[in-house]
């Protein structure tokens, strides 16, 4: 009976030992659950005060517009000087930083902090901003229904375009020496005619650069005045412009 009883306690404990393992496993698996909920609470928290943390590579720079493949849905806006170099200086090097969102530029999101990665590896500030973010030429969602496409567009039909100070076309940009041109196209793929244009702000030429791998796309012009008819029969140019936006719809 003694015997019986050894075994019995040894066994007991045993069970004992393998169950507090799994306990301790069980007990560990939730804090490190509630650590990383916490972190992501934290994360959530701060986009939903308009703070959000960005990291990335620099792919394009105009201005003071700057394009980070990362920051999926936002253009990170730079207002202000670096404290060392130019944002142009920032190509294809990688940052991180901590930017604002506004509820009036959606698609915008406003750099507080910007910091890059030197060739040690050590993370260097270089911008703390100042000021408030000056935009003039930012054209959002809403704005942009402002835009009338152009339908049944010709370079005899002035009318079309003459009646629409704000005006959308579908097209390819092309450049010559003497001055840039949209070739317009119609539904069939058959081009109509040529726009001239005069002038880009510096939301549509980053808008332009993200665009890079696309042959045709919309353009957003300011209409401007009509060319002579003598130079659009012999031409097939319609009028002048000046480009505020470019876009895939």
């Amino acid at each position: 009976m003694a015997i019986q009883t050894n075994k019995t306690d040894k066994v007991s404990r045993f069970i004992g030992m393998i169950l507090l393992v799994f306990l301790l496993i069980a007990l560990g698996s939730v804090a490190c659950k509630k650590a990383d909920e916490g972190a992501i609470g934290e994360e959530a928290a701060g986009i939903l005060e308009g703070i959000m943390p960005f990291e990335g590579t620099v792919k394009a720079v105009v201005g003071k517009y700057v394009f980070l493949p990362e920051a999926s849905g936002f253009d990170v806006v730079i207002q202000g000087d670096l404290e060392s170099g130019t944002l142009e200086s920032l190509i294809d090097k990688e940052v991180r930083g901590e930017g604002t969102i506004s509820p009036d530029m959606p698609s915008i999101l406003l750099a507080n902090a910007l910091e890059v990665i030197g060739d040690s590896g050590d993370w260097t500030n270089i911008f703390t901003r100042t000021e408030e973010p000056v935009l003039e030429d930012y054209l959002d969602l809403g704005a942009r229904k402002e835009f009338v496409v152009l339908a049944d567009l010709s370079y005899d039909k002035k009318d079309v375009w003459e009646q629409n100070e704000k005006a959308k076309v579908y097209g390819s940009l092309e450049k010559y020496d003497t001055g840039d041109k949209i070739a317009v196209f119609d539904d069939e793929g058959k081009e109509i005619g040529k726009i001239l244009v005069d002038s880009y702000t510096d939301f549509s030429q980053f808008y332009l650069g993200k665009l890079g791998h696309f042959d045709k796309f919309w353009f957003y012009l300011k209409v401007k005045e009509t060319v002579d008819w003598s130079q659009r029969r012999r031409t097939r140019e319609m009028f002048h412009a000046d480009m505020v936006f470019a876009g895939l719809f």
